[in-house]
């Protein structure tokens, strides 16, 4: 009879994949409470069912790319690499375009009632960018929230590339220091003789 294999996963790992799950499940959740708050003229499964049908790249895409970063940083700090070295403030590039991605989405439920309160945002933006500017902010909202998207899945995947170099770099310091001590081994037995 065959055993059945098993996975066994650190403890670290576990801790890493949990946040990271936490993190996408939260963004989603985060996502969907603002879609229901700038939507008061529709009933709350209207709006929702709205936001997945034209956004579900963009809500799915953001919560993976931010679930992926969450668990590649927390699973280095558990490794001790600090892969965020130079990074200053608290929040980094890809946090910045992830809200960038989502709040260009809302633009595109504008049309269908859904996130009323953002026609309020709109109103403000000539004001803010200029008009040229403002419109085409709100004309190409959709192709910038997946270009803000990309730039969150493009982190995600530098990070787990810088990741995987510091790993390497670890496991080659760490053999490089076992036959360092197994020479220092060999030759105080020898002069121990």
């Amino acid at each position: 009879m065959m055993k059945p294999a098993v996975l066994h996963i650190s403890h670290n790992t576990k801790r890493a994949l949990l946040k990271g799950i936490l993190l996408g499940g939260i963004s989603i959740l985060a996502y969907i409470i603002i879609v229901i708050l700038t939507t008061p003229e529709l009933p709350a499964f209207f709006a929702i069912k709205a936001a997945f049908f034209i956004n579900p790249i963009i809500i799915y895409g953001t919560a993976f790319g931010a679930g992926v970063n969450t668990f590649i940083s927390s699973y280095s700090k558990g490794m001790g690499c600090r892969m965020d070295k130079k990074r200053k403030g608290i929040f980094g590039v890809s946090s910045g375009s992830t809200a960038l991605s989502a709040f260009f989405s809302f633009f595109s439920l504008v049309p269908l009632g859904c996130c009323g309160s953002w026609l309020l945002v709109l109103s403000y933006l000539p004001t803010i960018f200029g008009t040229a500017l403002s419109v085409s902010l709100i004309q190409y909202s959709k192709p910038l929230s997946y270009f803000g998207l990309i730039i969150v899945l493009s982190f995600a995947g530098i990070s787990a590339f810088k990741l995987r170099s510091e790993l390497k770099e670890q496991q080659h310091t760490r053999k490089l220091l076992q036959n360092i001590d197994k020479k220092i081994n060999k030759e105080s037995s020898a002069l121990g003789r």
